[in-house]
């Protein structure tokens, strides 16, 4: 592991000191790896994920080229803010993963509040 990496899961530990998902208000995780991003709503009191989307889904195998990069965040958040309305589920505390709030990790979250999701 990389002085980045350690640096994220430093964040990351420190971030989730502060931001716990429940059954009512879920926690929407995001990860972000070179060519992928993923995520997902979390119940912590449980240890279940309740909904999650990637940019390894279905919908995303026709699209050609790199995966990881804002427009497939923006097609990620809209679809796990519907596959969330779905499930009966609005309202959503929201875990960075350690990553700045910028590029993929902001467009994700301002497609997921588009969607539907409150956070």
């Amino acid at each position: 592991m990389n002085i980045k990496e350690q640096a994220r899961k430093r964040r990351h530990i420190r971030l989730r000191k502060k931001v716990f998902g429940t059954v009512e208000r879920p926690r929407l995780s995001v990860f972000r790896s070179l060519n992928h991003i993923y995520a997902q709503l979390i119940d912590d009191t449980r240890g279940y994920t309740l909904v999650s989307a990637s940019s390894l889904d279905k919908e995303f195998r026709e699209a050609n080229g790199h995966k990881g990069n804002a427009a497939t965040g923006k097609k990620v958040g809209q679809l796990l803010a519907s596959r969330a309305i779905n499930a009966g589920i609005k309202v959503v505390v929201f875990d960075r993963g350690g990553y700045k709030y910028h590029g993929c990790i902001k467009v994700l979250a301002e497609a997921a509040r588009e969607g539907g999701l409150e956070f």
